[in-house]
């Protein structure tokens, strides 16, 4: 999607649309003046003239959050535009905004010209005396009936419009204290200490909704919430808030054990059973920590509640957990706890196996296993930083085996989070299209900066060919014949998308009469991709879906915008004699934004990839048979139709 916006933005940019559509606008044809305004504010986004005459022209069409938000655009660019922000709030509080429509229509209250002065001011009283009136009419009715949930909700967003925070959390809170199950009014109250300055306050109020309520409280709480796992400390100011939060007060007292607390962490659990006296979990849990303690009388009738109870799958966990304690009843206390690891790892729920290989490395830190275990635990759980560290315990074991799996496992690991990484990759291709060999590739050295979003680097790119030329279009088109040094930045991905920009030098290294030795280069783009199902090295039959999608501009190309999209949807074989293999279909589509003949064309047909299992994991071969056509003719000196033919290897690597 993000793609084709692009696309079309950089595409339909024409110096004349303005024009048009100040005539499509006097003719009342307003969807084509609605598009040629958006075609001209691609090329001249600062034209505040052009983008507020889009503004009324999607009035015209009914479209008034559109037309809002091309106000506020106008006002972003000149704040001293009174008139335009006068129609801002209007359009504000016609579409539900009222509290941003009061504040900026109490700003102009105190503007220069007088009629926008009269005008704001006349405006700004018809919104808050009917808040002021509505927030009076229900403290009086909280007054005669202080248990009123219908009157605390009402005053409260009534006071949240008119801008009065404190009152507005604390009926909020009241709302939420009166009925629990309203959850909402919890992540209100929350909203409004955030904007009171209270930030502890509001995370303990999104921490509490978000453990509990309906689905869609609870993902709002959670959006609201930093981006990190809360810290012990949120825990208790959330529980203090909420102490009958049963998954609040559970997930706490797993995170106690976590971090090496197991008395506190088995305080939670009892402060659990006292509110909710049937939670199975806390009784497993808080059973098989008596069980560690040899306290069997309190133990058993725990465990037996939960082996009788309605969760086949715990029931089934703790009679395995009996099982190995009778079985090896001389074996250390972290045998257990191992034991009871492995399994939740197993079947993938990993919060109880960290909380097992915590608990069993606390009985023995130099435990190979466990700590290979524990680096694997937290780097499904998405925390690297602790995944390496317990990688690289596991690396200084003795048994050989489980030495080189850790070690294969914190090198994977260790460029992600290292100062500096080098990634290499190199790509040989033939294509029968071309009767040529050509030959792509990069050695890249980024730098990690903290936590900051973006790396820069330093590259070197090889694209060469086989020959001098390759048919009319000419060798230009098909291989830079250089090596390309450059600098650049790149964003870290972020949902499959990647953003980057470089600027260098190409260094040919054949000679060209239309190009010199060296030329400037520079270049940059946006990156998606996505891939989903079976990868070839899984072993397990099963489909797959690859999606990759590019816009590039390249100042190569006479400074020309190209952009591509690449799929393959196929499945995954089962592994012959070490052989791993896909079929698939391919599907491609290139084109640019100056319309050139050579780049604009679509190629679909069947390929195959197969790999041997002793190549480098990286590596891959590629067999393609294609059936392409150019989208445009005219000025093409090749075939509208053409078969290709492509042979290829793939091979990449992280230092």
């Amino acid at each position: 999607m993000l793609l084709g916006w692009v696309a079309s933005a950089v595409l339909a940019a024409d110096p004349d649309a303005a024009t048009r559509a100040y005539t499509a606008f006097e003719s009342r044809n307003y969807d084509d003046a609605i598009r040629l305004f958006r075609q001209a504010l691609a090329s001249s986004p600062n034209r505040t003239d052009w983008r507020r005459q889009l503004a009324y022209t999607l009035l015209k069409t009914g479209e008034t959050e559109a037309a809002r938000d091309q106000f506020a655009e106008v006002i972003a660019i000149d704040p001293k535009d009174l008139h335009t922000t006068l129609e801002y709030a209007f359009l504000c509080h016609e579409t539900k905004r009222t509290r941003e429509a009061r504040q900026v229509f109490d700003r102009l209250r105190g503007s220069a010209d007088p009629k926008v002065r009269t005008t704001a001011a006349e405006a700004f009283q018809n919104i808050d005396g009917p808040l002021k009136a509505s927030i009076e009419r229900w403290q009086r009715a909280l007054k005669a009936n202080p248990g009123d949930f219908s009157a605390h909700v009402e005053l409260a967003e009534s006071a949240e419009l008119r801008g009065e925070i404190a009152l507005a959390a604390a009926h909020f809170r009241k709302a939420w204290e009166l009925k629990p199950a309203e959850r909402q009014h919890l992540v209100d109250y929350g909203r409004m200490a955030k904007e009171a300055g209270e930030e502890a306050q509001a995370n303990a109020a999104f921490l509490a909704a978000s453990r509990g309520g309906t689905p869609r409280d609870a993902e709002v709480a959670r959006d609201l919430l930093p981006q990190r796992y809360p810290y012990a400390g949120e825990f208790q100011q959330a529980l203090s808030l909420d102490p009958s939060n049963i998954g609040l007060r559970r997930e706490f007292g797993f995170l106690l054990l976590a971090i090496g607390k197991p008395a506190e962490g088995e305080a939670e659990f009892e402060r659990l059973l006292a509110i909710a006296p049937g939670d199975l979990l806390a009784n497993a849990q808080l059973g098989l920590l008596r069980l560690a303690r040899n306290e069997t009388d309190r133990a058993m009738p725990l465990l037996e509640k939960v082996m009788k109870g309605n969760d086949e799958a715990l029931a089934k966990r703790i009679r395995e957990a009996l099982n190995i304690r009778q079985e090896q009843p001389e074996a250390p206390r972290a045998q257990n706890w191992k034991a009871l690891g492995e399994q939740s790892y197993e079947v993938g729920n990993l919060k109880d196996a960290l909380r097992f290989f915590m608990a069993a490395r606390e009985d023995d830190p130099a435990d190979q296993r466990v700590n290979l275990k524990l680096g694997y635990t937290y780097n499904m759980l998405n925390q690297d930083s602790e995944a390496i560290r317990y990688f690289d315990n596991a690396r200084k074991g003795p048994d050989t085996e489980l030495k080189a799996e850790a070690t294969r496992a914190f090198r994977n690991l260790r460029p992600a989070l290292a100062r500096f990484r080098t990634t290499y990759w190199a790509l040989p291709l033939y294509s029968s299209r071309w009767r040529e060999m050509f030959t792509y590739g990069q050695v890249k050295t980024e730098m990690k900066l903290g936590k900051l979003p973006f790396r820069p680097y330093v590259s070197v790119r090889f694209v060469g060919d086989s020959q001098r030329a390759a048919g009319p279009l000419g060798p230009g088109y098909l291989s830079e014949s250089s090596f390309i040094l450059g600098v650049g930045v790149a964003t870290t991905p972020w949902h499959g998308m990647t953003a980057w920009s470089e600027a260098g030098n190409a260094v040919r290294y054949r000679e060209r009469s239309d190009i010199g030795r060296m030329t400037p280069d520079y270049r940059g783009g946006l990156s998606y991709a996505r891939r989903m199902g079976r990868s070839i090295q899984s072993g397990t039959p099963g489909f797959f879906l690859e999606n990759t999608n590019d816009a590039v501009y390249l100042s190569r190309f006479n400074w020309n915008l190209l952009l591509y999209t690449q799929n393959r949807l196929g499945r995954t074989m089962r592994s012959w004699n070490d052989l791993q293999w896909q079929i698939a279909w391919n599907m491609n589509f290139t084109t640019d934004r100056k319309r050139e003949p050579w780049a604009n064309f679509i190629d679909v047909g069947p390929g195959i990839r197969f790999r041997h299992k002793r190549m480098p994991p990286s590596m891959v071969w590629t067999v393609d048979l294609l059936r392409g056509r150019y989208l445009i003719t005219e000025g093409n000196p090749r075939k509208p139709v053409y078969y290709d033919l492509r042979v290829g290897i793939w091979y990449a690597g992280t230092r």
